[in-house]
């Protein structure tokens, strides 16, 4: 992939007439925008036009015909756009390899990423209060509900995994009785109501990976570590495994050493540090060279430990019996899913959603199969088919103009031949056939 810096540059007109009308209609030219996969565009929070004070951190992964830099730009309609909504203890860039999947096959697309509150870089956004709260699924929805209002987008989708997955559908159960055009909500291995996990899902006390237990581990690691391998070896003497144990540290960063003579102070686990607004000081272990000043964790994971406990409580079933009008909601459900789906699958069935099984898939949805994932949206948003869809469309005219062809060279039936049985053919038919036409 290769990234563009932010431009200030209207769109072409012919360009902007192509996604002025694509945007207006079901139908999809996918011939035009979608077989070469273009450059990317990225716009940071920093780098949008006209919101100085984003409700969350966020970043706008831009296909190369979506010409739109904020709502100050001057661009009177924004591109059809998508937001994605990690997970606990995740980040935006989870679900980044995805957001740039969607964009390069639909180059007329965007894709919003937010760090949801108390994670990644919202955790010390200026403007956002220290420990500010109550911290639950639905404060979570109500940020983004505030970002979009700030951006004046209205997007295409929503698409939420695990517990982001509960806050998008959060976000719906905040929208009015009516929504202004119709949206889409996609929910990735969550449910609406209780937490159950699968009995083979390795997201369970006994496996060794249950959330809670992990949060409460990473809250008591005195922070700075010298290293993310310290944070490494630490998470699987826990008894987690090195996938979790990689992926959790995705959400560490470099801090500056302390000043001399400054002395240290006790870590609590919470990402402040000694100095900043609500900081308690660090436990300071001294740098190894390759980590400088050490690390610490980018979210406040007291914050998280909210939202998770909110996550287990928050019941969503008003969502699925009482939809607001406009909206469709599909879940997708992994092969291996983390959650068990028994009685649930046919509840939500009942009330008129889809149900849709991801095959070759655990949990992580979008890393495990986002050729799948990516096929059971595109049949449903009208977006450009997938590779594979593409080559089984190409094979199907393949075998046709084969066909037709044949039919070209043998434009009439070949001629039938007549033959007399031999006399060995003779005993077998018992004088029954005289002749075989072939």
């Amino acid at each position: 992939m290769q990234a563009w810096a932010p431009a200030r540059k209207p769109a072409p007109a012919a360009a902007q007439q192509s996604l002025n009308s694509l945007g207006a209609t079901d139908t999809v030219d996918y011939d035009r925008f979608s077989w070469t996969p273009g450059q990317t565009r990225d716009l940071s929070y920093t780098d949008v036009v006209g919101v100085p004070h984003p409700a969350l951190a966020y970043e706008l992964v831009q296909g190369s015909q979506a010409y739109w830099d904020g709502p100050a730009s001057g661009a009177t309609t924004a591109p059809p756009t998508a937001v994605l909504v990690h997970g606990i203890l995740g980040h935006r860039g989870n679900l980044r390899s995805f957001a740039d999947l969607l964009v390069q096959r639909n180059p007329s697309w965007q894709v919003l990423l937010v760090d949801l509150r108390c994670h990644g870089e919202s955790a010390s956004l200026p403007g956002r209060q220290a420990g500010e709260g109550p911290h639950s699924v639905a404060s979570a929805a109500s940020d983004i509900l505030a970002l979009l209002r700030q951006l004046k987008l209205f997007p295409r989708v929503l698409i939420g995994h695990s517990f982001g997955g509960k806050v998008v559908m959060s976000m719906v159960h905040q929208f009015p009785a009516k929504l202004p055009r119709p949206v889409q909500v996609w929910v990735l291995d969550c449910l609406p109501g209780e937490v159950r996990p699968s009995a083979g899902s390795t997201l369970t006390r006994s496996a060794g990976d249950d959330p809670e237990r992990l949060i409460a581990l990473l809250r008591s690691i005195p922070t700075p570590v010298v290293s993310r391998q310290a944070v490494i070896d630490t998470v699987l003497r826990a008894g987690f495994t090195m996938p979790i144990a990689r992926w959790v540290v995705t959400n560490l960063r470099r801090v500056a050493a302390p000043p001399a003579g400054s002395g240290s102070g006790s870590g609590s686990g919470n990402g402040a540090s000694a100095g900043q607004p609500g900081g308690l000081g660090y436990t300071y272990y001294g740098g190894n060279g390759a980590e400088g000043g050490g690390v610490s964790w980018t979210f406040d994971l007291n914050g998280v430990a909210e939202l998770y406990r909110s996550y287990l409580d928050t019941q969503l079933w008003d969502v699925i019996e009482r939809p607001p009008q406009g909206l469709q909601l599909d879940f997708v459900k992994a092969e291996r899913s983390a959650y068990s789906w028994r009685g649930d699958e046919d509840a939500i069935r009942g009330a008129g959603h889809n149900v849709h099984l991801l095959p070759n898939s655990g949990h992580w949805v979008s890393t495990d199969n986002p050729d799948g994932l990516y096929e059971l949206l595109a049949a449903s948003l009208h977006l450009a088919p997938s590779l594979s869809s593409r080559r089984a469309a190409a094979d199907l005219r393949q075998a046709a103009a084969d066909r037709a062809a044949a039919r070209q060279q043998h434009p009439h039936p070949p001629p039938v031949h007549a033959y007399t049985l031999q006399l060995h053919e003779e005993g077998e038919a018992a004088g029954e056939i005289a002749a075989y036409a072939d």
